[in-house]
Order: C-alpha cells, then structure tokens, then sequence
C-alpha cells in the first residue's frame, strides 16, 4: 500500500509542477478519456474475466488512489513530454521506453501487493501498454484538432 501511496503522491506532484507544454483542455480531455478506456478494459479484463486486480478479487475504495493518483498525473506526463517535432524513430524510442517503464513499474506493484495477476503476464502488458500510449497520442492529436477548429 506504501509503494502506491508514495508513487501517487510523486507522480502527481511532478505532473502538477511541471512546465506544462500542453493547455488545460487537452490535459483534461485525455485524462478523461484514459480514465474511461482504464475503467472500460478494467470491467471486463479485472470485473468479468479476474485476469488481474488491484489488492484482491472484488471493488474496494482504496482502487481510487491508483486510478485518481496515478493514471491522471502518468498521462499528463506522457503527453507533455511526448516528441511531436521529432522523427518517427524517437517517438518510438519514446513510446517503448515508457512502456517498459510501465511493465516494471507493473512488476514493482504486483511485489508490492497493491497489484494482482491471474491469468494476466506481463508479457501481455509489453504488447498492450505500446498501444495504449499511441491511442493516447491519437486522443491527443484529435483534441488539438477539435480545438483548432472551434476557433
């Protein structure tokens, strides 16, 4: 429970205090829409198929400090920094870089107790996390475009 904690508080802090890069509305816009593909995929993969959890089988309050400590401030993180300008090599030197970083830190809160798998492997995570960042970049770029238009 420690390891979440503290990852939460440091993961919001550091998104709350960085030189921000992208507007309010993008912020929020992808942040709600990673929060509803995270709760989506979580009803299924976690609620209908127990192929992973958070602490045990079944909803408990304390899920909260992940999905609302942790998911928003990464996101944001991932966005902010994300190489829009560079070549197509960096960005995919960017996205595999921050999936690795998400199958350890997988690999730390399943140690940690905070996370569970049953059935899932991390394996599984290596291929899915690549994906969740491009669709998160997808969001992103369509965001810009709504707002761009609006004007």
């Amino acid at each position: 429970m420690w390891f979440l904690i503290i990852s939460a508080v440091i993961f919001s802090a550091y998104s709350f205090f960085m030189p921000k890069k992208l507007t309010p509305i993008e912020i929020f816009s992808t942040i709600f829409f990673a929060m509803t593909i995270q709760d989506n995929v979580d009803i299924y993969l976690d609620g209908k198929y127990d192929l992973y959890g958070y602490f045990s089988k079944g909803i408990q309050w304390r899920t909260l400090i992940a999905i609302i400590g942790i998911y928003p401030a990464v996101t944001t993180i991932f966005l902010n920094y994300y190489p829009f300008q560079k070549q197509w090599r960096n960005k995919l030197i960017y996205i595999l870089g921050w999936s690795g970083f998400a199958v350890l830190y997988e690999y730390v809160a399943v140690k940690s107790g905070y996370f569970y798998h049953n059935g899932w492997t991390y394996l599984y995570s290596a291929f899915s996390y690549p994906v969740l960042f491009c669709i998160l970049v997808i969001v992103l770029k369509i965001v810009q475009k709504l707002v761009r238009e609006s004007i």
